[in-house]
């Protein structure tokens, strides 16, 4: 519901603030006078596209905000789809610069001009020409046939269902595609990891491999320089071993008169263990250093593999072949665990369009049953509102699953008689529409909660009792929904329960536009205008408190 409404710096409004009541607003006042221009600000409140040259003063910004009672509505959920923190007061709110940069809050939380369209959605529905456009559109006309047989909660349990198979649907497509494709590269990938695992790559070590091969290639080179080395060492007459024994003789004759020639000598000392360790471990190496051409042929046979792999794999070493191993058997062995996971979804997939066809019947079942009754109560409405010839046809058939069910309809209308009941978009004039759209809403009033409805002139074309017929409908409906309409009829105007009086103010500089609730006797002088100009007679007095007094008179019943 909604609470306040305030407009500022739009068009002719300098600043405006509406605080409605919870029941049936109405808005009169001479054309031009800002109607139509309160509904375009409550339009850009919504969501609509913002226009800088809509400023009333060029140098500042826009502001329009709207208050709202939203705790009967149940929009947890799309507040948290929205990810936006939820309160039982909302406040809308749209800003635009004089440099024509708009901007949109929810709570004062900046949001898109998309979640303030879906969540101003959900607030306030202004009825216009658009709303007749709508009407004639089968998927529209579907919603409201749901919304009527209270047949949404059973369309929400299919269209989840048909959402999960048409899921599963997919997900198998894609598996399928998946399994043509690993197929056809199933017989190559096959013979990849066939070489690989012919490789037996698990512990080699192709860095101890090149090394040996190094050490057999040169094992000539290696045992000559060895024995040359040894002989340098400890076997020539000059070898460094005797050389330093020779030296450590005479340090030791001198080591008792100096302590730092002591202290030289344990050092050496030490040298000629670590110089006999060395000698010990080169004798070693040279003893065991031998050519073996076969072992080399061997080993240059190992590496060549493991080479060539490489190449082809585009890798550097065997590590990065155990991975590429790893993925072969990976790919190899998913063709296999494609094939379960696609019979495994194929049951799923079955047995959820079983469910979906199930309920579809069901749900389409529950919609038929409530054509008749929809049919015969719309006429009768229209009937009252002037149209004692209306008909009302829903047609059907059947078609493939989709999200909304197994139904196609399309609501045949003709007001005249003895004519053949034709689609809306043919058969229905713009106040035709106006009177059926009043009457599917009056319709629905008592299935779901609507949001602030707004009714632009809703009683184009119509005067005398049938206005007080659709002043009757609206005061009905707002016992259980706020309504604001914007009329120019006095049997509308009477049937408020408040009403607001929009007029302008002609200053020295220009126009402004304004609005103020009217008090009884304001109320009474403004509907005697309606009836009869602007000085209104006594008769037309009479008849405007007529009318309040009729107003008040239907509401105590």
């Amino acid at each position: 519901m909604l609470v306040d409404l305030r407009i500022h710096n739009y068009a002719l409004i300098e600043k405006l603030e509406l605080k409605p009541s919870a029941l049936l607003n109405i808005i009169t006042g001479e054309t031009g006078a800002g109607k139509s221009i309160m509904l375009g600000a409550i339009g850009l409140l919504l969501g609509n596209r913002a226009d800088s040259r809509m400023l009333f003063d060029t140098a500042k910004k826009c502001v329009i905000e709207g208050h709202f009672d939203i705790r009967s509505y149940q929009l947890q959920d799309i507040f948290e789809s929205e990810d936006l923190d939820y309160d039982q007061q909302c406040i809308l709110r749209r800003e635009l610069s004089p440099a024509g940069k708009s901007r949109a809050f929810v709570n004062d939380t900046p949001v898109t001009l998309e979640t303030l369209r879906h969540i101003g959605a959900n607030l306030m529905d202004i009825h216009s020409q658009h709303d007749t456009l709508l009407l004639g559109d089968a998927v529209f006309q579907l919603n409201l046939l749901d919304l009527y047989a209270n047949l949404v909660p059973t369309r929400a349990q299919y269209s989840n269902a048909y959402r999960q198979y048409r899921k599963l649907e997919t997900d198998l497509k894609t598996l399928e595609s998946q399994v043509a494709q690993a197929n056809k590269e199933l017989d190559y990938h096959s013979f990849l990891l066939s070489e690989l695992e012919e490789a037996s790559l698990d512990n080699e070590r192709q860095d101890e491999l090149e090394q040996e091969v190094k050490e057999l290639e040169h094992a000539e080179e290696i045992k000559y320089k060895l024995t040359h080395a040894l002989q340098s060492l400890s076997e020539g007459e000059y070898c460094a071993t005797g050389a330093l024994k020779d030296a450590a003789v005479l340090l030791g004759q001198i080591a008792p008169y100096s302590e730092p020639v002591k202290d030289l000598r344990h050092r050496l000392d030490s040298c000629l263990i670590e110089l006999r360790d060395i000698t010990d471990e080169i004798e070693q190496v040279e003893r065991r250093t031998e050519g073996d051409p076969a072992r080399i042929d061997e080993l240059q046979s190992r590496l060549n593999v493991l080479y060539s792999l490489q190449r082809k794999h585009h890798v550097r070493d065997v590590v990065d072949l155990l991975a590429v191993r790893a993925d072969l058997r990976d790919k190899v062995g998913s063709v296999f665990n494609l094939d379960k996971q696609i019979s495994r979804l194929r049951r799923d997939a079955d047995a959820t369009l079983a469910t979906v066809q199930k309920q579809a019947l069901r749900l389409s079942e529950a919609r038929r049953k409530v054509f008749p009754k929809f049919e015969k109560e719309l006429a009768a409405l229209l009937m009252d509102l002037g149209m004692p010839h209306a008909r009302i046809v829903v047609q059907h058939q059947e078609s493939a699953p989709a999200v909304s069910g197994i139904d196609e309809v399309s609501i045949l209308f003709t007001a005249n008689k003895g004519a053949q009941p034709q689609t809306l978009s043919k058969a229905a004039s713009g106040g035709e529409f106006s009177r059926l759209m009043l009457c599917i809403k009056y319709m629905l009033a008592d299935k779901t909660a609507l949001p602030t409805i707004v009714f632009d002139e809703i009683d184009t074309g119509i005067s005398g009792e049938i206005a007080l017929k659709v002043g009757r409908m609206m005061q009905q409906m707002a016992q259980k929904h706020q309504l604001i309409a914007i009329s120019h009829l006095p049997q509308m105007a009477a049937a408020g329960d408040a009403h607001y009086f929009v007029y302008k103010e002609d200053r020295a500089d220009r126009t402004v536009s304004r609005i103020r609730l009217l008090s009884q006797e304001e109320r009474i002088h403004e509907i005697a205008q309606m009836i009869s100009g602007a000085n209104p007679t006594l008769h037309a007095t009479q008849s405007a408190r007529e009318l309040l007094a009729l107003r008040g008179v239907e509401m105590a019943g």
